[in-house]
């Protein structure tokens, strides 16, 4: 991956929620074209303020960034809108599996091309390589999104999301209060869309096995900062991430280590 430009830098990023509440305390990475990067830290670390962040969406729940920089594709993202984001190729699924319930599966999949103005052959064409991707949405095209498994849900979002055609896709909390056999599932069809297509993907998870199982690199963070900035490899067998998630600092840990 070291030969692939970054389509993402975000630069000693800080920002605050209320003109007062600290969000963000220094984060900083790259993610490069064609890879899958995971942010992974424990609930409250900052992972889906820095989401939040990247895709210009703090304004909404009165965040804002007090230093540093984001760039997307080389341009600055606060001068950009979501809107500008979303047509320059960055989608994002939220957490929580927004779709809209009173819609179909297939109706909540082509929303996804509107942002884009695709074309109907262009939108038929995304729709068959979701189902593809999720055959088990195929089988459900026809009902309605709230009446379907939460799994079935977050394969929606997701469909919804490369409806859009993005160069970089970005989740966060994707696993969140699915049974492991649909995780792997989902993961499993975003490694082969990575791999297929070279679709760049910028993942935030809680559940660093899972996340890490898939990234080619990855960040840690902790009280809303990059204390690690790794290959996935390296910190699958890090002490200093293990101790992270057994409840100690990663900060102590590299520092143990380091002596």
């Amino acid at each position: 991956m070291s030969e692939h430009k970054a389509i993402l830098q975000v630069s000693n990023v800080k920002a605050v929620y209320n003109h007062s509440i600290r969000a963000l305390n220094g984060v900083s990475f790259d993610v490069r074209e064609g890879e899958i990067f995971a942010l992974v830290g424990a609930n409250g670390a900052g992972k889906t303020t820095v989401l939040k962040a990247v895709s210009n969406l703090l304004s909404a729940e009165r965040g804002r960034l007090t230093e540093g920089t984001i760039q997307f594709d080389g341009r600055n993202v606060p001068d950009l809108s979501p809107a500008d984001l979303v047509r320059g190729g960055l989608a994002q699924v939220l957490e929580g599996r927004h779709c809209f319930r009173n819609l179909t599966v297939e109706e909540n999949l082509i929303t996804g091309g509107l942002g884009r103005s695709l074309g109907r052959r262009d939108v038929a064409q995304g729709i068959e390589v979701v189902y593809d991707l999720f055959p088990r949405l195929k089988e459900r095209r026809h009902s309605l999104a709230g009446l379907i498994s939460g799994g079935e849900q977050q394969m929606t979002a997701i469909g919804r999301a490369l409806l859009s055609k993005p160069r970089l896709l970005v989740l966060d909390e994707p696993s969140m209060g699915l049974a492991p056999l649909v995780v792997r599932d989902i993961f499993q069809a975003l490694s082969r869309l990575n791999k297929a297509q070279g679709l760049t993907i910028l993942v935030a998870e809680q559940n660093s096995t899972v996340a890490l199982s898939y990234a080619d690199r990855a960040a840690v963070l902790e009280n809303g900062a990059t204390v690690l900035n790794a290959s996935a490899e390296d910190l699958r067998r890090s002490d200093a991430l293990k101790a992270f998630y057994l409840g100690g600092s990663v900060q102590a840990a590299v520092a143990a280590h380091a002596n």
